[in-house]
């Protein structure tokens, strides 16, 4: 009697594994992503490392861009928890709307952000304008815009990461922590908080790390003045051309910032069975 039935599939740990073509594909487009990476850690210059590490560009990138991306990261906590706990506990007309404004910023090109920033911000801007004849206090192309661009691009990242844990907090221990007699503030700090730290050190995580590489909507808003407003990614635009290993060196450097965030969050982002 002839055998009808068809051919046993190979199985995973995940069910039934994919038809060869399939592998072959995802082969390539794992070497499409990974080929930049190797290639700019093998072009980097190690033998020059301490020479380009202490070069004053270099340096100032690196201290602006750890100052303003640490700033950044603080201003993104003090906004952005309250903001991801309005989005997670209340209800109120427009919601959908008002939530995708808030994390647009997550999607929207860089370039377009500064071009916002400046059209808010700038010496002509909506705030702007208002604040620097009240104050004499202007704000495009300087430190302070350096942190605001971060902060504009980066907080989504945050919101998004928080408001999610938030979701998985159980509302029963809100309540009963209420039942007790403690007040807003105390089942805040007690109760949601501890259980919320998890998703809080992923969400400022992703959020340092945004902020860390900001590109677009810095050029666009602070500009690229070395020592003043040039960041790393500033850097290794300008490096690029008048001292390549230098941009490599930089260029490094934030890579290797990239692989130590995914690697401190991949217990939560890239957990497999």
């Amino acid at each position: 009697m002839t055998d009808l039935a068809p051919p046993r599939a190979t199985s995973t740990s995940s069910g039934v594994a994919p038809p060869r073509t399939a592998i072959v594909l995802g082969v390539v487009g794992f070497a499409l992503l990974v080929l930049p990476l190797v290639s700019l850690t093998l072009r980097t210059p190690w033998t020059r490392v301490g020479e380009l590490i202490t070069d004053p560009v270099v340096l100032q990138a690196l201290r602006l861009s750890l100052v303003s991306s640490l700033a950044a990261l603080v201003v993104s906590v003090v906004l952005g928890v309250p903001l991801a706990l309005v989005f997670a506990r209340y209800d109120f007309p427009g919601k959908p709307f008002v939530r995708a404004l808030a994390v647009l910023p997550m999607v929207l090109p860089p370039v377009v952000g500064g071009v916002g920033l400046l059209a808010a911000f700038g010496r002509r801007g909506l705030v702007g304008q208002p604040l620097a004849e009240a104050t004499g206090i202007t704000l495009p192309f300087t430190s302070a815009a350096v942190v605001i661009a971060a902060t504009f691009v980066a907080m989504p990242f945050l919101i998004v990461t928080v408001e999610a844990g938030l979701r998985m907090v159980d509302p029963r221990l809100e309540d009963a922590a209420a039942t007790l007699g403690a007040d807003r503030w105390t089942i805040l700090r007690r109760v949601v908080l501890p259980a919320l730290w998890p998703s809080l050190a992923a969400g400022m995580a992703l959020c340092w790390a945004r902020a860390l590489g900001e590109f677009g909507a810095t050029i666009t808003f602070a500009g690229n003045l070395p020592g003043r407003t040039q960041t790393m990614p500033l850097a290794v635009y300008l490096e690029l051309e008048r001292n390549p290993e230098a941009a490599y060196l930089i260029s490094f450097l934030l890579l290797a910032v990239s692989v130590a965030v995914l690697v401190a969050l991949r217990d939560r982002f890239l957990r497999t069975t």
